[in-house]
């Protein structure tokens, strides 16, 4: 793509975090914007903000149909698609043992069948431009961390899936590339950490580039960069590559060795803090997808 001045570029999530501020990042660089996400109001402030010939649409991932109007909406508008990114995206609280089985099926939903959806309903369009589709997955995908299965699991997923896809549409001149950020400072890891506390004291003791933390505005630059080269992989921080290429390590009984202290004490802590809650997700997010 190598420029996305005048492209049209669809991003789901695009309500506030990485995606509202990639949003603005594409914006400076020349792209046109179709903003899909749950939060009408917090939408329409982005795209007022982004200028006029901007376009924004609520629609829910796990609702192909939803999803799919979006999608056509922004289509006779524009006229094309050029690149889609599935950022949409929840992280529910609590470990297997202690957390809401809801919590877990509504991660699959959003985290997984989101991207599904997403990458159906984009498809037609991004085999007309021979466009880019990034899908959003996690170093969670490679580099599992106890509190986190139902968050892992989806975005492990949602990087095969991604993987898969590729193989799938180079006969449609489509590329696909996966986003792999570490922690980024957005409402989602706020309202966690503010929820639970050991949530913060877990993410502290981790190896580094476990712990990493990176701003919106970093992540929001990789991922515009990833349009406009079409990228494969996307690491932000970029040390997230080591740990793609040693993935096999978060999960060795070396790392369980040097964390089994703190987990030991961390995880029922962390179990207890979510049953005080009451809930399985952020009260956003309980909001959002109940």
């Amino acid at each position: 793509m190598a420029n996305v001045s005048g492209k049209v570029v669809l991003i789901t999530g695009a309500a506030r975090g990485i995606g509202a501020e990639t949003a603005r990042e594409l914006a400076r660089r020349g792209a046109k914007l179709a903003l899909v996400g749950l939060e009408p109001d917090e939408l329409a402030a982005v795209a007022a903000e982004l200028g006029e010939g901007h376009f924004w649409a609520e629609a829910d991932v796990t609702d192909p149909d939803s999803l799919q109007a979006a999608v056509d909406a922004a289509t006779a508008k524009f006229g094309r698609i050029d690149a889609a990114i599935a950022n949409a995206g929840i992280a529910p609280l609590g470990s297997v043992r202690a957390g809401d089985p809801r919590g877990f099926l509504k991660t699959i939903d959003v985290n997984v069948n989101g991207v599904f959806h997403t990458a159906r309903a984009v498809m037609p369009e991004l085999a007309a431009s021979k466009g880019y589709l990034l899908v959003v997955s996690s170093l969670s995908a490679f580099a599992p961390i106890g509190g986190m299965a139902a968050y892992t699991a989806s975005k492990a997923a949602s990087e095969a899936l991604a993987s898969a896809l590729r193989m799938e549409v180079l006969h449609l001149g489509v590329s696909v590339g996966s986003a792999h950020p570490s922690w980024i400072d957005t409402d989602l890891v706020r309202e966690v950490a503010g929820d639970l506390k050991t949530f913060t004291e877990m993410r502290k003791r981790l190896p580094w580039p476990m712990r990493a933390i990176t701003t919106p505005d970093r992540c929001a630059q990789a991922f515009a960069n990833a349009v406009e080269r079409r990228k494969r992989r996307v690491y932000v921080p970029r040390a997230v590559m080591l740990m793609h290429w040693l993935r096999n390590v978060p999960g060795s009984a070396l790392v369980e060795l040097v964390m089994r202290r703190q987990l030991i004490r961390l995880i029922p802590q962390l179990e207890q803090e979510t049953r005080e809650l009451g809930r399985s997700m952020s009260a956003r997010n309980e909001k959002l997808n109940s």
